[in-house]
């Protein structure tokens, strides 16, 4: 009976691992992976109904809660809390024990006050009411506190409550008062608060921190382990508000360690970082959209990941930027691979938003939109793809009108391909400057991992382009208007606003932000939303020859160029 009921546990445990090991392996990560036309990977683990359903709230849980125990970066909540809140008495208690800081370092200098202010700087959103559904998906954790924002986490430990920031920092947002995980945030500022952190802990010794604080022992190790990895990050501030500078993270913090496998620390490096380009040459970009990746075979803007689950690569730049330690992020890898399935399933399983879901049906023409598609597929669909709509279907006399405006298939590449179509280099030219470094770490090698630098940017699925506003990698281009125009006619200079009331917000005629005198005046009170185009890194030259015939003439008039923008709407 014993050895039955030990064969009946072993047999259990044996197919749940198998199973478990099928599923893991089920998604072709490699470098010829293909997608057959007409199909996605939404569901990338083929999964049933209930799985996917539960995988996909979990995976959505994890992207709002950091889920990475062993990151490099945790801040002690309580004192933090309190030193944010009373600023002049952190400062003076500092001044007290003879640390003197310079003004843009001082805590009664910095641009928040207390714990709301902070977090409204750095961009994260408030939670809605209730969760939602669809597009409006957003689960709340159960051990939310009073307060909490998407992206904020903070976990419970035996030092005491630590903050950190999760995927939802970037990777959700609120768009005309509602909430969306995986639209990008326009205004983040996650990368300025490295910098201000690398300026700001070395100077406040962790013995200070406790007494400035009253700190306890735990959060003071807690302090301590953040400062010491702060010293191995290298930031940098953003050329502008709505792009980051994560590229250049990872490489400048590459770049203050040593050169083996797993990017051991060292002191003098931390200090005096081999020299890298990115320290001097922006690649800024902003943080892409999640409900593309399913039409896709390969990652980033500029599809320089040719090999390898974009979920597992996430997690480990992101922790070359914490200062993490390396063979600790491995072996959290390799014990949470269910995380890992669950975040990756979700992510592929992101839908786009469409207009319709903020403006009334009525605010789309369809006869224009028809028009604009015919002109859609003689300039754009041969790199942007194929979006079949339900206006040219059969029975398309039955469809109500919302049914007519539907995307009833899309049709990408079969591989991600990428194109230079002249846009500002500076990004993908980024990639080049450490890719090396990447593939020979150990952990790159065992997620099989492979960056290869490309000459161009991946023509993205064009699913929910309306809602993807400033354009172009750099936001270097505010309305479609402007990227339908040529290049010397283009918005030199306009600013990186907020999108809370598309009445004074968003310009719904040419489909993004509003300009010069029409943009909202607080706008320009913001040091850091200015897109100047004439700088390196912000230009908004390139993607204009569909625009022009062979004798370099205007293929389109402004009236066939507005009916291809409302064709624009409904995909």
């Amino acid at each position: 009976m014993k050895v039955s009921l030990m064969i009946v546990v072993m047999s259990f445990f044996y197919s749940s691992f198998s199973n478990g090991n099928e599923i893991w392996d089920r998604p072709d990560w490699s470098e010829s992976a293909s997608i057959k036309m007409g199909e996605n990977r939404s569901n990338i683990y083929q999964l049933d109904d209930q799985t996917l359903k539960k995988w996909n709230r979990d995976g959505r849980l994890h992207a709002l809660k950091y889920p990475v125990e062993v990151s490099g970066i945790f801040l002690p909540w309580r004192p933090m809390k309190w030193a944010l809140g009373n600023p002049k008495e952190f400062k003076a208690r500092l001044v007290d024990n003879g640390v003197f800081l310079h003004d843009e370092n001082s805590p009664d200098g910095v641009p928040f006050t207390d714990m709301n202010s902070f977090f409204d700087w750095i961009g994260l959103s408030k939670y809605p009411k209730d969760e939602g559904e669809g597009v409006f998906f957003v689960p709340k954790p159960k051990d939310m506190i009073d307060g909490d924002r998407m992206g904020v986490t903070i976990l419970q430990s035996e030092q005491g409550e630590k903050l950190t920031f999760s995927c939802a920092t970037c990777h959700a947002t609120t768009l005309f008062g509602k909430q969306i995980i995986g639209l990008n945030n326009k205004r983040p500022r996650t990368n300025e608060l490295f910098v201000y952190a690398g300026k700001f802990l070395p100077m406040v010794h962790p013995w200070l921190f406790q007494l400035a604080t009253g700190a306890s022992k735990g959060e003071t190790q807690m302090y301590r382990r953040t400062r010491n990895n702060v010293a191995s990050t290298g930031a940098i501030t953003p050329i502008a508000l709505g792009v980051d500078t994560s590229l250049a993270q990872v490489a400048l913090s590459l770049a203050k360690r040593n050169e083996d496998d797993y990017i051991t620390k060292n002191p003098y490096f931390e200090r005096y970082p081999r020299f890298n380009e990115l320290q001097k040459t922006p690649a800024d970009s902003k943080p892409a959209v999640w409900w593309n990746l399913k039409y896709k075979t390969r990652w980033l803007s500029d599809g320089s990941i040719v090999q390898g689950n974009p979920i597992f690569t996430n997690f480990l730049w992101n922790e070359i930027g914490r200062g993490a330690d390396m063979k600790e992020i491995e072996q959290w890898l390799k014990n949470n691979k269910q995380t890992v399935m669950e975040l990756t399933a979700s992510v592929f399983n992101t839908p786009a938003p469409r207009w319709t879901d903020f403006f009334s049906v009525e605010t789309i023409n369809v006869e224009k939109a028809k028009r604009g598609e015919k002109i859609f597929m003689s300039s754009c669909q041969k790199c942007h793809g194929v979006y079949e709509k339900g206006w040219s279907s059969n029975n398309s006399n039955e469809l109500t009108k919302e049914e007519l405006l539907a995307t009833t298939s899309v049709k990408y590449h079969k591989q991600t391909p990428v194109k230079n179509v002249g846009t500002d280099p500076l990004r993908y030219e980024g990639m080049k400057y450490f890719a090396d470094d990447l593939n020979r770490l150990s952990i790159s090698k065992w997620m099989k991992t492979i960056v290869v630098p490309q000459e161009g940017y991946v023509p993205p699925p064009l699913v929910g382009i309306w809602a993807r506003y400033p354009y172009l990698h750099n936001n270097s281009v505010p309305t479609l208007c402007d990227l339908l125009t040529p290049v010397e006619q283009r918005t030199k200079r306009f600013y990186q606003g907020t999108s809370i009331d598309p009445k004074t917000d968003f310009n719904s005629k040419c489909v993004g932000f509003p300009v010069g005198e029409k943009a909202p005046a607080s706008w320009s009170k913001v040091r850091d939303a200015l897109i100047d185009t004439t700088k390196p890194g912000l230009q908004n030259i390139g993607h204009q020859k569909m625009l022009f015939d062979k004798d370099g003439q205007e293929k389109y008039s402004w009236s066939e160029k507005m009916d291809l923008i409302e064709f624009l709407k409904t995909l």
